[in-house]
């Protein structure tokens, strides 16, 4: 079927169709990532929210590994706004990729289809 298809669609046509699909690939990549890390910014601000909600003198233990550190609620809370503030960062500049990968999918399709209508190669022309 590949070379079928190698035969009718023209080298131009079949080089942007590999970009596309690059393309697609490191689009789906990036919603991947940016919802991981979408679900390790609500468990940071859940823990946040626990922990803004005990007494200053409330002990705290740290998950590190596999062993647990005591440690100061204030030093924790630090900590946890750091780590929120580090994922909505990254969050928004995977948002920015996003929008810039979608607009040259878009770009890229449309290429594309001018391309296949004007070489003929599209399902309404020959057999």
């Amino acid at each position: 079927m590949v070379n079928i298809m190698s035969e009718q669609i023209p080298p131009q046509i079949q080089n942007q169709l590999v970009r596309f699909q690059e393309q697609q690939e490191q689009y789906k990549a990036l919603l991947l990532r940016k919802q991981q890390f979408e679900v390790e910014a609500r468990e940071v601000d859940k823990a946040l929210q626990e922990c803004t909600n005990l007494p200053d003198d409330a002990v705290i233990y740290k998950s590190v590994g596999m062993l647990l550190f005591k440690s100061e609620k204030a030093k924790v809370v630090a900590e946890l706004t750091e780590k929120k503030e580090e994922l909505e960062l990254r969050i928004k500049t995977i948002e920015k990729q996003e929008q810039r990968l979608k607009q040259q999918l878009e770009e890229l399709r449309k290429l594309i289809m001018e391309q296949v209508s004007m070489s003929g190669t599209g399902p309404a022309s020959g057999s």
